[in-house]
């Protein structure tokens, strides 16, 4: 046996609870896009106000992604993500008592630290506990989790009627985590494969060793161009849709049809990419179908004229676009070796979580000078071929044989 991967009963546990997190980091992340339009009618938001406030908590992941993958290689993944999820959990709760706008956007600028060092710890756990050559197919499942998390926020938010019923939504992402937590303690097990190299000399290297050194440079600045560039993107659809929806003149169900759409695709599409990069060129899968695929959706996303073909349009576009995102954190997890996963992957994810402020800030100053839906959804596509080129360049490079 590998010694690298628990037994099977061990797999199947911390790969569900992995995928059980991811579903509700999703729920989280895309919550405060759902009650938008609810909270703009209570708070009175102008829309750079509503900007940001999407963008106060993918902030406060980018510090939570570096914490929390650092110390995954220091004191366990297991342990970080226990405090993670907890302290996402409770500061859900948190959100739905704000009664001003200051107010939200603290809570949820804390709320960003728990998703944030969430995040790093189930790419590791889950490509640590599979064989070598199922990593990515292990790491692209659980992420789909995330895709399944916005499509349940959005059936939540399809039976919650009027224009203040929006608080339900984060008492509900805040109680799961917060009852997942003990289940988390008693059941999953900390990698074998971080215990096999902690304490060890390999383990205790720097920051910038972990990233820049031993012909890592070019690699890891390739992942994070790539990660910025996509998370530009899909954050941006993951906040504003709904809003860009609603101003295209759909009513509040057509517009969650088309947010369930753009999920279920994210999540089709994370399952699909992870098992064909294990089985076929990752150059050909991920930079010629995944971003090829997501410039032509989000093209199609712009163009249509509404309704079914919008709702289309997006599942294409969460097909193609998540799968994307997705794709580069399975290649983050196999590009740094064990002793320093935690660390590498935290950094990608932070640096990408760059991407996932800008994304929404800019589309608030597009449409806040008056742009149309189309044009703000159009001016992801050069974003996208940027990060595509990244992507090609990195899967050329040799990466880690752990």
């Amino acid at each position: 046996m590998n010694t690298y991967v628990a037994e099977k009963p061990a797999v199947a546990t911390t790969l569900s609870l992995c995928f059980a997190i991811a579903l509700l980091e999703g729920f989280d992340l895309q919550s405060v896009g759902v009650a938008a339009p609810r909270m703009a009618h209570e708070f009175g938001l102008t829309v750079s106000q509503m900007g940001l406030a999407f963008s106060a908590c993918t902030l406060g992941l980018l510090p939570g992604a570096m914490i929390g993958g650092r110390l995954a290689d220091r004191i366990g993944r297991k342990r970080v993500l226990l405090v993670s999820v907890a302290l996402f959990g409770l500061l859900s709760l948190a959100t739905a008592q704000v009664s001003t706008f200051a107010m939200l956007v603290v809570v949820r600028l804390l709320t960003g630290l728990g998703l944030g060092g969430a995040m790093p710890n189930l790419i590791a756990l889950s490509s640590e506990s599979v064989e070598p050559q199922s990593r990515s197919t292990a790491v692209t499942a659980m992420y789909c989790g995330v895709s399944f998390g916005g499509a349940i926020v959005s059936l939540v938010s399809v039976v919650l009627v009027g224009n203040t019923e929006w608080r339900h939504i984060f008492y509900v992402g805040g109680a799961a985590p917060l009852l997942l937590v003990p289940l988390l303690i008693g059941l999953m097990p900390e990698s074998r494969a971080y215990l096999e190299v902690a304490d060890t000399a390999a383990n205790r290297v720097s920051v910038a060793q972990t990233l820049f050194g031993n012909d890592r440079a070019l690699s890891t600045l390739e992942l994070w161009i790539s990660n910025f560039c996509t998370l530009v993107v899909l954050y941006f659809l993951l906040n504003w849709l709904p809003s860009l929806m609603a101003a295209r003149g759909l009513n509040h169900s057509a517009v969650s049809l088309v947010q369930i759409c753009f999920n279920v695709g994210g999540g089709l599409g994370a399952l699909g990419i992870g098992m064909s990069m294990d089985r076929i060129r990752a150059s050909r899968v991920v930079v010629a179908g995944m971003y090829a695929g997501t410039v032509l959706s989000l093209a199609g996303l712009a163009a249509a004229p509404g309704g079914l073909s919008l709702a289309a349009a997006s599942f294409a576009a969460g097909l193609f676009v998540i799968a994307a995102q997705s794709a580069l954190y399975a290649l983050a997890a196999i590009y740094y070796p064990t002793a320093v996963r935690g660390t590498g992957v935290g950094a990608a994810v932070a640096v990408g979580r760059l991407g996932s402020v800008v994304g929404p800030l800019a589309a608030a100053q597009l449409l806040a000078a008056g742009r149309s839906a189309p044009i703000v959804i159009g001016a992801s596509i050069p974003v996208s071929l940027v990060a595509a080129l990244a992507a090609w360049l990195l899967i050329a490079r040799p990466h880690a044989n752990d």
